[in-house]
């Protein structure tokens, strides 16, 4: 594989970095570098200035408002949003529901949504998981019973991020009961506000709030809800998770990471004297990182070139597997560095001026809850596990 970019290529990244520093507001992407972007404003904002310019939604077909980039122009649209620190995309709209209704959907569902999708104007979010049916997704209960022209809704979802500031909701139902757990699946779309539907808040490990409990009741929708025909909607939930997975690798943001771990080590001081960047033992652990991320980019390269003609690439599971663990061990390697400033160093009810010398930098004092948090990324989007079969039976043809 060549692994330098062409002239050609160089000058669009050059484009794409003017278009991110200058229309983003800086404000914005300053937020998101230090980890406290502001929800729904920031993501909302950044999606409509960056659909404005055709930014936003480019791996859609063309004939959606899609752009005719070549796979490795998309690479570098993606890192280039990284490097720059522009917020990402809201996953459910961009890389999920957006693409299924563009390659499923009616022409009606089409001029319906997907102008809305792109431009955020519908905050989506995405009823997969259930209590008994996370990795094992197709075990899921959540029924909808055909009655005249509607469904009739009853069951629970959960793990439903951002659903609090949703407007729609993506779910995965079961039409057939009596047919195998896949063959039974529809793929359905309703309003949030829907008479029916309660939402609950789960409070995370790291004391936030991002992800909910979604319950249905009697909950009726169109049948024109439906995106696709009646079970068939574990065929679209495959084609919506090899999206996913593409982008959970996320190679451009473990890039910042280990690029912030770098400058760290630089200033930290070691045990032994010195700083930690010239230890040879945290030196030779950046290095391992760097070129694990490095192997991971060229995997990315292939998926997405074998993935141009719209059909899942199970090896995209490769990318979701060793995609979230390099977050885990970047995010690893800063909370090390962080050490014990990580931890509160101080009672609250001290006098400030007492504080002064024993709180802990910013920096560090977000390094452990950003760690925690993301000890998710190797659940969701299907478990490691899951990965790892997927890779055993699909792609090593085991």
């Amino acid at each position: 594989m060549q692994l330098r970019f062409t002239p050609e290529e160089e000058a669009f990244r050059n484009e794409l970095r003017e278009y991110f520093t200058t229309v983003i507001p800086e404000d914005i992407r300053r937020r998101n570098e230090a980890g406290e972007t502001i929800y729904p404003d920031d993501i909302v904002a950044t999606t409509k200035l960056l659909n404005k310019g055709g930014y936003a939604v480019p791996h859609w077909p063309v004939a959606n408002g899609g752009q005719d980039w070549t796979p490795v122009q998309h690479h570098i649209w993606r890192e280039e949003m990284a490097l720059n620190f522009v917020p990402d995309l809201l996953p459910f709209n961009a890389g999920m529901v957006g693409p299924v209704i563009a390659h499923f959907g009616t022409q009606e569902q089409k001029d319906e949504f997907l102008p809305k999708t792109a431009n955020l104007d519908i905050w989506w979010c995405q009823g997969f998981s259930e209590p008994e049916a996370g990795s094992d997704l197709a075990s899921l209960k959540t029924r909808a019973v055909r009655d005249g022209d509607e469904y009739v809704i009853n069951g629970q979802k959960t793990w439903t991020t951002l659903g609090q500031y949703a407007d729609w909701i993506f779910c995965l139902v079961r039409t057939d009961p009596d047919a195998k757990k896949q063959a039974g699946i529809s793929f359905v779309v309703f309003p949030m506000d829907t008479p029916g539907v309660e939402l609950r808040p789960i409070k995370l490990i790291d004391g936030s709030y991002e992800v909910n409990e979604v319950f249905f009741n009697d909950v009726r929708i169109p049948v024109s809800s439906r995106i696709g025909k009646e079970n068939e909607g574990w065929t679209i939930a495959k084609f919506l998770l090899g999206n996913e997975r593409s982008g959970i690798a996320r190679v451009g943001w473990t890039k910042t990471k280990l690029a912030r771990a770098k400058a760290r080590a630089a200033q930290v001081r070691a045990p032994g004297g010195g700083v930690m960047l010239d230890d040879p033992l945290f030196a030779a652990r950046l290095a391992g990182l760097e070129n694990e991320l490095l192997a991971l980019e060229m995997v990315q390269l292939r998926v997405v070139a074998a993935s141009s003609d719209g059909k899942p690439n199970p090896a995209s599971s490769v990318l979701k597997l060793r995609g979230s663990q390099l977050q885990q061990e970047a995010l690893e390697l800063l909370a090390d560095l962080a050490g014990p400033d990580s931890l509160p160093m101080a009672p609250a009810d001290d006098a400030e001026t007492e504080l002064a010398g024993l709180l802990s930098p910013d920096w560090a004092a977000l390094t452990v809850p950003e760690y925690l948090n993301y000890r998710k990324v190797t659940i969701y989007g299907g478990s490691s596990e899951v990965q790892r079969q997927i890779i055993d039976k699909a792609v090593l043809g085991l």
